[in-house]
């Protein structure tokens, strides 16, 4: 197997005032290609710090970052939006829908930013939605869909580009029990067709989905595990 990413030495500091905030203090971490890995750790471990580093939505103030063998740290900001656009696809809590917009729409927009075609668009955008369950639902807007279904249409967005890895922030954070179960489901099938989940959760029993757990305390990597899965 191949790395997928690879940083080395990563630091993030905030300034706050006069005072500098150290929140990530010198990760190493080896991500391999179709893995299934969950970040762990109390607030303030520097999970969603790491989650935005690897995301590309934020730098690291030192250290070296490798995604797919493009060092991410000597990009400009165009090159790391596209990046973000092609490589990454993105799950978040909030799921981050466009109210007025169906939901064929929210999951057809990345891919004009991708600068494909309309008929290109909608094809994929239906075979996205049909594979998260949602082939009935596509011209709904996300104020006439549950919470699950929004986040499936959250999740089919994530992954019309066809992204490398699929990063998901809490995905589970504002469903029921019962939905969450559904949506890591759904993860489940996502990372058996091949794809490289990264899921920040503080949620031991949604992290037992992950194959590997790296938990976090004070910046820094406290423990890097791997789950025996049935």
């Amino acid at each position: 197997m191949s790395s997928v990413i690879k940083i080395r030495g990563i630091i993030r500091d905030f300034k706050l005032g006069q005072e500098t905030v150290h929140v990530l203090k010198g990760i190493d971490l080896d991500i391999e290609r179709g893995e299934y890995l969950a970040i762990m750790g109390a607030s303030g471990s520097g999970k969603s710090t790491l989650m935005n580093i690897l995301g590309c939505l934020d730098t690291a103030t030192a250290g070296t970052y490798v995604l797919n063998d493009k060092d991410v740290s000597e990009l400009s900001d165009d090159e790391l939006a596209d990046i973000r656009n092609t490589e990454i696809g993105f799950v978040f809590q909030t799921f981050n829908l466009l109210p007025r917009t169906t939901a064929l729409d929210n999951v057809a927009l990345p891919m004009i930013y991708a600068g494909k075609s309309k008929a290109d668009r909608i094809k994929r955008a239906e075979e996205v939605l049909t594979n998260v369950g949602l082939s009935d639902r596509m011209d709904h807007r996300p104020n006439q869909l549950s919470g699950g279904q929004r986040q499936r249409v959250a999740v089919g967005r994530a992954l019309v580009n066809k992204p490398s890895i699929i990063l998901a922030d809490e995905p589970t954070g504002n469903l029921d029990s019962k939905t969450s179960l559904e949506i890591m489901h759904l993860f489940n099938d996502i990372h058996n067709a091949g794809n490289t989940v990264i899921m920040v959760t503080h949620e031991e029993d949604i992290a037992a989905h992950a194959h590997r757990i790296i938990r976090l305390r004070d910046g820094m990597i406290e423990s890097d595990t791997r789950n025996k899965i049935d």
